[in-house]
């Protein structure tokens, strides 16, 4: 029997990628779900791909920066359920800009979705998860908040902000009844890119989500697995990914000079990089 089966999970970012993945694999396991997302064609594709008729699942659409509506989705379930056992806090977008360039607006719709969303996430559903013999909270961080890369400095904010908050929360958590699990994906073939604000306006989302893709090897697939075997095994921190896993070596070797290899490593025509050598 799945670990999952007969367990409540609530998952923000299911409309696609890994959120999607995880719906799916956790419907097939008899997990009953709560599912979110911004879009509602997106979210509906998901719900309509669930198979698992015996398993209920409930979904709304919502923005995860709203403080007010997380919050009344967590009372909906509470009214539903009493408690709930798991919460994947996965929504998240992406914005390239040098800081120089930055945009204020860009950078407030950056942080509310990815940092402010995870911490709305947490504390709307920390009560439920108290209420379950075993909850768990997984929040999704990234490679990028373990090292930090030109163009991506609010992806990086938001992600080394979440990663902070999940560590000081799991040191809080120590010795109840609630794991606490921080997730720091490689590069993951999803729609990341192709959504994504800025960047060079001579270059198309199509195929900027293609250049992404090249590098991203792992399949949403892969990464929600792995998230599900960490909720059962109780990891503390998951990295997804051989680059993942490579990146966080070069850091720990490298805590100041990672930038240059990883710059090399990643494009050699990279402007930056070329700056950097002039």
């Amino acid at each position: 029997m799945a670990y999952t089966q007969g367990k409540t999970a609530v998952i923000t970012g299911a409309g696609s990628g890994i959120g999607r993945a995880l719906a799916q694999q956790l419907n097939r396991e008899g997990c009953s779900l709560y599912l979110s997302d911004i879009n509602p064609e997106t979210l509906a594709e998901t719900v309509a791909s669930l198979g698992n008729k015996d398993a209920a699942v409930h979904h709304r659409t919502m923005d995860v920066a709203d403080r007010a509506a997380m919050h009344a989705w967590a009372d909906e379930a509470a009214a539903r359920n009493g408690h709930v056992d798991i919460i994947v806090n996965n929504a998240g977008v992406a914005l390239m800009s040098l800081v120089e360039d930055g945009d204020y607006d860009n950078l407030e719709w950056l942080m509310n979705i990815n940092f402010w969303g995870v911490v709305h996430g947490t504390q709307a559903f920390l009560p439920l998860l108290r209420k379950s013999e075993q909850g768990h909270v997984v929040n999704i961080s990234s490679v990028f908040g373990i090292i930090a890369v030109p163009t991506q400095s609010a992806y990086n904010a938001a992600k080394f902000a979440v990663r902070g908050y999940t560590e000081a929360l799991r040191h809080e958590m120590a010795g109840s009844n609630i794991h606490v699990c921080c997730v720091h994906p490689g590069g993951i073939r999803t729609n990341i890119a192709r959504s994504a604000r800025g960047g060079d306006p001579a270059i198309s989302d199509e195929d900027r989500g293609k250049e992404f893709e090249k590098m991203a090897r792992t399949t949403p697939e892969s990464a929600a697995a792995q998230i599900v075997r960490a909720v059962e095994k109780k990891k503390k921190r998951l990295l997804i990914g051989w680059d993942a896993r490579f990146i966080d070596i070069v850091q720990r070797i490298f805590p100041v000079n990672y930038g240059r290899l990883m710059l090399s490593l990643g494009n050699p025509d990279n402007p930056v990089l070329k700056r950097q050598q002039s």
